[in-house]
């Protein structure tokens, strides 16, 4: 009975250990083919970088980026858009050499190659695509509002640079929602670039500040908040003037509060408005009795 088991367990493991040498062999196998396979790919791609067959770099170009393997695309495309300058290539090379760039999410250099496109190929039929596509690479580059909005103010221009030229374009209802989105976030910057001013008690700076932001952006949300701080703005300023300075800045109170009250006569901020009117009122009055 003993020497049944040990020889049924003698089996087993010998069995077992075929089967893992068989299957390490299998595995080692479809390793080495795996490398010899990328080996093969990557010395076919640094052959072609070497070679000067033009027409097969082109070919191949092309086919990397069908294969979305942008970066080796792009490899060739750099060198073709010289070698292809002013033949019947050339646009093709240029289209997909700024695109292979906008996939790989290089925006700025992708908005240059497209509104360089746009300029070289102005009779193409990719032209308008390429002129969207160069203000939509300033979007995507568009910062946070707490950040420097250069290039969102560079996408406004872009985008209204297209709905001008292609007015007709099917682009044109998603430009404008890109654009009042664009917008929005210069208004936002403005708005607390203000209020930052007013927080940190400089009622002079706040005052030009708010101004400016109803001047730029009339239809603001902020309207009739901005319009009754100005008001408290020149108040406080006032109070915390010297005498020589109180009087003028009382009576910008007071004409503010008469601006205020015409534009906003049921205004949510009318009473507080009212209260601060009242005590300018009083205080011009006593600035404007004659000293004895």
């Amino acid at each position: 009975m003993l020497k049944k088991y040990i020889h049924t367990a003698f089996t087993l493991i010998l069995l077992f250990s075929i089967t893992s040498c068989s299957e390490n062999k299998v595995y080692n196998s479809d390793s080495k083919e795996k490398k010899k396979r990328a080996g093969l790919t990557i010395g076919k791609f640094n052959k072609l970088v070497k070679s000067s067959d033009m027409e097969a770099k082109y070919a191949a170009a092309l086919l990397y980026y069908k294969k979305a393997d942008y970066s080796r695309a792009l490899t060739l495309l750099e060198e073709l858009t010289s070698v292809f300058r002013g033949t019947a290539k050339a646009e093709e090379i240029h289209y997909y050499y700024a695109y292979s760039n906008y996939n790989l999410s290089d925006y700025i250099l992708a908005g240059y190659h497209f509104r360089n496109f746009v300029k070289t190929f102005p009779s193409s039929i990719h032209a308008e695509e390429c002129a969207y596509l160069n203000a939509y690479c300033f979007y995507v580059s568009s910062p946070s509002y707490s950040l420097d909005q250069m290039d969102t103010k560079l996408a406004i221009k872009e985008f209204q640079r297209f709905t001008n030229q292609y007015p007709k374009s099917t682009r044109i209802d998603l430009c404008n929602t890109i654009l009042d989105k664009l917008r929005g976030k210069l208004e936002r910057k403005s708005y607390e670039n203000a209020m930052l001013y007013y927080n940190m008690v400089d009622y002079k700076a706040s005052i030009v500040a708010f101004a400016n932001h109803l001047k730029e952006f009339p239809d603001t949300e902020h309207r009739e908040e901005l319009n009754y701080l100005i008001i408290k703005s020149y108040y406080l300023l006032a109070l915390n003037s010297v005498d020589s300075k109180k009087q003028e800045r009382f009576k910008a109170a007071i004409d503010s509060y008469i601006k205020f009250i015409d534009t906003f006569p049921n205004g949510a901020n009318l009473k507080d408005a009212e209260l601060i009117y009242t005590s300018a009122l009083k205080n011009l009055d006593k600035y404007n009795k004659p000293t004895s």
